[in-house]
């Protein structure tokens, strides 16, 4: 790291200390051993009297919205995020503020140029200078091609992804700090979670990946005449400027004006919901942020979605899990939600399972014998990652990012028209997903693309298995096993041992005491053993022996 950087990166932990000050979280600097980069006093004095009465939610709100884009940026996908934070939490951060000033268009002017590599009035007939829309990441300029098309060009803000890279670093460097010091930052893994937040962030700087995702919806969506996707201009794009077709249309937010150029908002609300439920669980490729903003209602009865920077994958098994999940949900089935969980996420070696079932079984109970048209999806997902939280289950990044596209879309769908039901739509994709799951073409279709890594694999396995014996004989290997509850396994295999050796005491005793018994009759003597009598000192102590064994089997209920 040059000396300039070092002395930026200085510069900025000073700030971002200073706000953790300034908005009552100093303890969180002293914690982490940073009180030297803020004056001692401001320690105990440079919190702002006038947040007092705040919640910490709202004051983690305002931190962001001051420290500025990248925290901003972050805090709006950490409110996709609901498995990992509070609800009170991703509420508020829902609100955070994405509009700041536009830049100036000189800047506007230079980045295009640089970026499309010719004069500006080269590549554009009419450029308007005034943008339509500003953001912390870019801002967005109408414009004409010299063919007449008539386009939006987004462009990014200068030296954006100089300020991220930076802030991220800060980032990774104070998580680090945290989990090395503090117990709950390791709980929540938390440099894990800034370093999947900051990826996410970093690709939406890539226009080029935006432009990509765009093109592949193009095509994805062909089969749904309804579905308009707006056209991308290769030639005029690059990392920082992108050029799409301008689409005009009503956003689904304006409902006043949706009802009076007569466009039925069920219809609209119905294309909607087929056309994200189409990309999540026959494409697996779906839009991340269907906010009404995102999407317009056009004259010719189409709907056009816009904003392809935040998108998410699902496999084709994740797909079927999810699907699995619902259906769990609906058949009432405790074991079929914990398995579709478990397979979704990752459930925790040290988890507790007896309380995990108790709270699916609660959850479960809140959908008995309600019918699909008043299921609340929204309320639903909320619950169950509000479940997974409770139980430190880690649910993978696209899955939440499913859950915030699903409820985003029912809060559209309800605003439009508060009867329809998502998921009687959704019922069919699900059915005809398991019929896929179980069909014998596609289970062979399978087979046949895996038959080349199972031949790859037959092949090898002589060789692997050679290398494995010939360990085997240097004693190279090392045998771990793991036993659930092992300490309470061991125990109990201690008291079986013990309880056979005694038994084994008592039998050799009772053998000796018969032999006794059987020579001094063959003898006609006495049973007095230096002038002790054996034999019935024997008995006595056979017979406290065999009520001892007894009423420890009768007392460990295992009899």
């Amino acid at each position: 790291m040059n000396v300039g950087k070092k002395i930026r990166h200085f510069h900025r932990y000073r700030e971002i200390v200073s706000a953790f000050v300034r908005y009552g979280f100093g303890y969180v600097v002293k914690d982490l051993g940073l009180a030297d980069l803020v004056p001692y006093k401001a320690l105990w004095t440079g919190e702002r009297r006038d947040l007092d009465k705040q919640t910490i939610a709202i004051r983690v709100r305002m931190f962001l919205e001051e420290l500025g884009p990248t925290f901003v940026k972050l805090g709006q996908l950490a409110s996709t995020r609901s498995d990992l934070f509070p609800p009170e939490f991703v509420a508020e951060l829902r609100r955070l503020q994405d509009d700041v000033p536009p830049f100036p268009f000189e800047d506007v002017r230079r980045i295009v140029e640089e970026q499309l590599g010719a004069p500006l009035e080269a590549s554009f007939a009419e450029f308007e200078e005034t943008p339509l829309a500003a953001a912390s990441i870019g801002q967005v300029h109408y414009a004409t091609l010299r063919s007449g098309a008539r386009v939006a060009v987004k462009v990014q803000r200068p030296n954006i992804r100089a300020t991220v890279e930076t802030d991220l670093e800060i980032l990774s460097e104070l998580s680090r700090l945290a989990e090395k010091r503090l117990e709950w930052a390791r709980r929540y893994r938390l440099k894990e979670m800034a370093e999947e937040l900051g990826s996410a962030l970093l690709g939406e700087l890539d226009y080029d990946r935006e432009r990509r995702n765009a093109e592949k919806f193009a095509v994805l969506n062909e089969a749904l005449p309804y579905v308009h996707i707006p056209a991308v201009y290769r030639e005029l794009s690059s990392g920082k400027v992108l050029t799409m077709e301008r689409v005009d249309g009503i956003k689904l937010s304006d409902r006043e004006q949706l009802d009076e150029a007569g466009r039925p908002r069920d219809d609209i609300a119905g294309k909607f919901v087929t056309a994200i439920l189409r990309q999540i669980l026959v494409d697996g490729f779906f839009h991340g942020d269907p906010h009404p903003g995102n999407v317009l209602s056009l004259e010719d009865g189409r709907i056009a979605l816009l904003d392809f920077g935040m998108v998410g994958k699902l496999a084709p098994e994740t797909k079927v899990h999810f699907v699995s999940l619902v259906i769990a949900l609906r058949g009432q089935n405790t074991d079929g939600i914990i398995r579709a969980v478990g397979r979704l996420g990752l459930i925790p070696d040290d988890a507790d399972r007896k309380a995990l079932r108790t709270d699916v079984d609660e959850l479960r109970e809140l959908y008995y014998q309600v019918p699909l048209s008043e299921i609340n999806l929204g309320d639903s997902i909320r619950r169950l990652f509000a479940l997974a939280q409770r139980h430190n289950i880690r649910i993978p990044s696209d899955m939440t990012l499913l859950g915030k596209t699903l409820m985003t879309t029912e809060g559209v769908v309800s605003a439009l028209d508060p009867t329809f039901s998502i998921l009687k739509v959704a019922e069919p994709f699900g059915r005809q997903l398991l019929l896929d799951r179980v069909n014998p073409v596609k289970i062979a279709s399978e087979l046949g693309k895996k038959l080349p890594e199972y031949a790859e694999w037959l092949a090898e396995a002589p060789g692997k298995l050679r290398e494995l014996l010939a360990m085997a004989k240097q004693g190279k290997i090392k045998l771990e096993l793991s036993i659930p509850e092992r300490e309470a396994f061991l125990k109990k295999l201690d008291r079986i041992g013990n309880r056979l050796s005694f038994s084994i005491v008592l039998l050799s005793f009772s053998i000796l005491m018969v032999g006794l018994i059987i020579g001094s009759s063959i003898s006609h003597q006495n049973s007095m053993l230096w002038r002790i009598p054996a034999i019935e000192i024997g008995f006595s102590v056979a017979g406290l022996m065999f009520v001892w064994l007894i009423y420890s089997i009768f007392r460990s209920g295992r009899f």
